[in-house]
């Protein structure tokens, strides 16, 4: 062992981090995607005149809310233990942060000006033709900069994924570690890549929030 840091091990584990955090990044887009879709239909679903729609909505949404990601994972890889582990933790990343999401979706739903709604009913529009052409583009827009906020933070909970067996970034770190005694260095070039990954996508947010509010 180096008493020092060894750059030998950071540059001998990068192309197994950079492997790793292909995995990371797929699973924080498509996870992005089912949040984005089911934060959505959950918010609609919200507004739904029948208590037997809003109800158990609402009942799965708290659920979701109250109990911690890494408790989801492990239960789901439990009860789906033939499934693929990436695709469980891809799909409980998107159920997590729908949970959230649709409450991103509502406020920007009610921030659409009344008078929006009030022209629809005079113009006879039926209720899908109003959502799909009035009031989602306005509430979809309204709400990017805290969609990509999301994004962001599920890209920073995937190393979750290890307790699952899921093949990213930092299970890669950890098993190099493991085998080279070399945590300190393969955890260092980790937080590093996640760091050059976030920090602009964060900037970039902030960018389109100020935008959007102009």
């Amino acid at each position: 062992m180096n008493d020092g840091f060894d750059w030998d091990a950071v540059r001998e584990s990068l192309p197994l981090l950079l492997e790793g955090f292909k995995v990371t990044l797929l699973a924080t887009v498509l996870g992005t995607l089912v949040a984005a879709v089911l934060g959505l239909a959950v918010a609609v679903a919200g507004r739904a005149p029948s208590r037997f729609v809003t109800a158990p909505v609402r009942v799965v949404t708290e659920f979701v809310r109250s109990t911690p990601l890494l408790v989801q994972l492990v239960g789901a890889a439990a009860l789906f233990n033939t499934v693929e582990p990436l695709y469980i933790g891809i799909t409980v990343l998107g159920i997590h942060y729908a949970a959230y999401t649709s409450e991103v979706y509502r406020a920007g739903i009610d921030g659409v000006p009344k008078g929006q709604w009030e022209a629809c009913r005079a113009l006879s529009l039926p209720p899908r033709r109003t959502w799909q052409a009035v009031i989602l583009p306005q509430a979809v827009r309204n709400v990017l900069p805290a969609l990509g906020n999301y994004a962001i933070s599920m890209f920073k909970e995937t190393p979750f994924l290890a307790v699952i067996t899921v093949q990213e970034m930092v299970f890669e770190a950890r098993k190099y570690g493991a085998e080279h005694f070399a945590y300190t260095e393969v955890f260092t070039l980790a937080g590093l890549i996640f760091l050059v990954a976030s920090y602009p996508t964060s900037l970039l947010m902030r960018k389109l929030e100020k935008r959007l509010g102009h």
